[in-house]
């Protein structure tokens, strides 16, 4: 699980792509807390195989879940 709560733009985009170059996860969830990184995590995501699961958790934070294609 990498939690990226707090971290701006490009952050959580850049430990989601270490993580997935690192250890090829079949899923892997992340943590964030702004919908700029909803939607760069998940373009990321999908551009690198992955399909994409959002829930929304409470106070506009985001849990999402990463599945190997």
């Amino acid at each position: 699980m990498i939690d990226a709560r707090g971290l701006s733009c490009p952050l959580p985009v850049i430990r989601t792509q270490s993580e997935i170059a690192k250890n090829h996860p079949d899923t892997l969830e992340v943590l964030v807390d702004n919908k700029p990184a909803v939607g760069n995590v998940t373009r990321f995501a999908n551009n690198s195989g992955y399909n994409v699961t959002v829930k929304e958790l409470e106070d506009e934070e985001y849990s999402l879940v990463l599945t190997k294609r």
